[in-house]
């Protein structure tokens, strides 16, 4: 609040002295020097602000690089991770797929198991000799091969049915268990890729929030170095507003200025007026000459110019003080002819008419203004 009220004090200062040459000549060489030790503070206060700002922007520089590293890994951890998640997701998809051959595997095997089971109990209740009683109860040789061949065909089967239920079980948990291995393995590389990524993400936010406060940072230090050179340039226009006074034959009354460019067509009086580009009623400090881009603006009376260079909503602009409380201003010109210091005798072609800053054409923005305040130019002229 204090650097504020303090700016806020130089910038009126600033505006008297410009306007109000009288008040500069009361200061003192003492003052003088104190303006120029505080514009040295402010300048050297403005360059090491300056390296502070540049001192961020290395370590912007330097995050950004390490930022742009890190998105790189999160985005091979995001690969990985989407990879080993999808060889789970195969493996699982292979378990169900396995899961459902084994519970049909085990129905064929209680199914044969169940047809053993019943061979066995069969030959358990009428004992080994029944296979004796077939073979004897053929009525011919023939009859005796052929009920041979059939009991040595079913003693085979019962042979190759218990064979090929032992070999199904030994497949189905050998594949059971395979799947189950490499379903653990798969668990264990999605956790490793999961806390991988987790991490990267983690270190990643950590970068972006170092990143966000560093430009936070760097915009405060970059405003603060804007506000210093706006304080010096101010501080500047000080010093030369008590370097130029005019110290020749004070302009007073009526009748002292002449027209300061060859139109005489007034396109907009002294007062209060409706704003050609915002609409709106604002006062209106002097008066607007019309005027053509490259036609000379003259000094309506001898003076020191104070001022000769760019004004916020004036453009190019030059201060002249004349003298005794006396100052004109010329605004929207396209090139000024004058500098600050210069004295010039009425009729000097001080700048070239044109149309800058708020203005909607070329012309003239002429005011006269008295210790500081606007007054109608007309009765000057």
């Amino acid at each position: 609040m204090k650097k504020w009220k303090e700016k806020a004090a130089a910038l009126s200062l600033t505006g008297i002295l410009l306007f109000n040459p009288a008040a500069a000549l009361a200061a003192d060489d003492d003052d003088t020097e104190a303006l120029e030790a505080q514009l040295e503070e402010l300048q050297m206060r403005a360059d090491a602000q300056q390296a502070e700002t540049e001192r961020i922007q290395g370590k912007i520089d330097s995050v950004s690089e390490q930022l742009r590293v890190l998105s790189m890994h999160v985005s091979e951890a995001e690969a990985e991770y989407a990879e080993v998640q999808g060889a789970l997701e195969d493996t699982e998809g292979r378990i169900a797929e396995n899961q459902e051959l084994l519970e049909k595997t085990q129905k064929e095997l209680n199914e044969k198991s169940g047809l053993l089971r019943k061979r066995v109990r069969n030959i358990y209740m009428h004992g080994q000799i029944s296979y004796i009683d077939v073979l004897f109860g053929a009525k011919s040789f023939n009859d005796f091969l052929t009920r041979m061949d059939l009991l040595t065909r079913i003693i085979k089967a019962d042979y190759n049915l218990l064979k090929k239920v032992q070999e199904d079980k030994r497949v189905v948990e050998k594949a059971r268990a395979a799947l189950e291995t490499e379903r653990k393995t798969r668990i264990a590389l999605v956790r490793d890729a999961a806390s991988k990524r987790a991490e990267l993400r983690s270190r990643k936010r950590e970068k972006d929030d170092l990143l966000e406060r560093m430009e936070n940072d760097k915009a405060l230090s970059q405003q603060a170095y804007e506000e210093m050179l706006a304080a010096s340039k101010e501080v500047e226009k000080l010093i030369q507003a008590r370097r130029y006074q005019y110290r020749g034959p004070a302009v007073v009354g009526a009748g002292g200025l002449m027209w300061p460019i060859a139109s005489d067509e007034i396109t907009s009086e002294y007062g209060w007026r409706i704003h050609p580009i915002t609409g709106d009623s604002r006062y209106h400090s002097g008066v607007d000459i019309g005027g053509d881009y490259g036609e000379p603006i003259y000094a309506a009376a001898a003076g020191t110019v104070v001022y000769a260079g760019w004004i916020s909503g004036y453009g190019y602009a030059v201060v002249i003080d004349h003298g005794g409380g006396i100052s004109t201003l010329y605004g929207h010109n396209e090139q000024l002819n004058v500098g600050e210091g210069q004295n010039v005798s009425q009729g000097d072609v001080i700048a070239y008419c044109g149309s800058t800053g708020n203005s909607t054409g070329p012309h003239c923005h002429f005011e006269v203004r008295e210790n500081g305040e606007p007054v109608d130019p007309m009765g000057y002229f």
